[in-house]
């Protein structure tokens, strides 16, 4: 991406536009321009992070020779990688002491089950849980999901060391991504912000958040409700 000094300052954008609704006011339009310039600034902001990000030095070597349980047997870490030489893993909030996997970690899942052969068609993508495999897979079959790749860290190594399993919290949601080059498995960058760095009034969310549903409910007045969670289930 270019430097902000040669690009063309948002307002001067945002001003080109020649969108104009049914009955809108003018006092309607000269608020969504300004809008439209704020939301052209917080794009170049996104991809000057998604810079930053993509230019952190090597990470730390993966080890530790982790097992998983997967429908086809054992596998070792390096296996999740498959032919990518990018791993993206998501920590599943389904943990042995739960009856019932955490509705939030499903509601992104649900999500990404739809995106799953389209974001491997580029990287790798691993769910991994720490129940045993097979009440994860009853569960996850029961809601149809048939694209996503599921593993079981029955021994909570991975789980430990990748901080899905604290001291604070023995079964927690957590996103990591790995790189294989060259032969050697780094970890590349992880989610980090958790309930310290919260804003006032705000659950505790990271940037980018990996939720859609969240990036459609922020284009809608009522916005998100802070009272609201998904849930597993609905009345039909």
């Amino acid at each position: 991406m270019a430097q902000n000094d040669t690009l063309i300052p948002a307002a001067e954008l945002a001003a080109r536009g020649n969108i104009r609704f049914p009955n809108e006011s003018a006092e309607y339009r000269r608020a969504r321009t300004a809008l439209l310039a704020e939301e052209i600034e917080l794009r170049r902001h996104i991809e000057r992070v998604a810079e930053m990000r993509r230019a952190l030095p090597p990470g730390g070597e993966v080890k530790k020779a982790y097992r998983f349980q997967s429908e086809r047997g054992p596998v070792s870490f390096a296996d999740l990688f498959g032919d990518k030489q990018t791993l993206v893993v998501y920590s599943y909030m389904f943990g042995p002491q739960r009856q019932k996997p955490c509705p939030m970690c499903t509601s992104l899942l649900s999500a990404w089950e739809g995106e799953a052969q389209d974001i491997e068609q580029n990287v790798a993508l691993a769910v991994i849980a720490q129940s045993p495999l097979e009440k994860v897979l009853e569960f996850t079959r029961a809601r149809g999901w048939r694209n996503l790749k599921l593993y079981s860290d029955t021994d909570g190594e991975y789980s430990k060391d990748y901080y899905a399993n604290t001291p604070e919290f023995e079964d927690t949601a957590a996103i990591n991504v790995f790189t294989r080059r060259d032969g050697v498995i780094r970890h590349f960058w992880a989610g980090e912000m958790g309930f310290e760095q919260a804003d006032p009034g705000q659950d505790p969310r990271g940037a980018p958040d990996l939720m859609p549903i969240w990036t459609v409910l922020d284009c809608t007045p009522e916005g998100r409700r802070p009272d609201w969670y998904p849930s597993l289930d609905y009345p039909r």
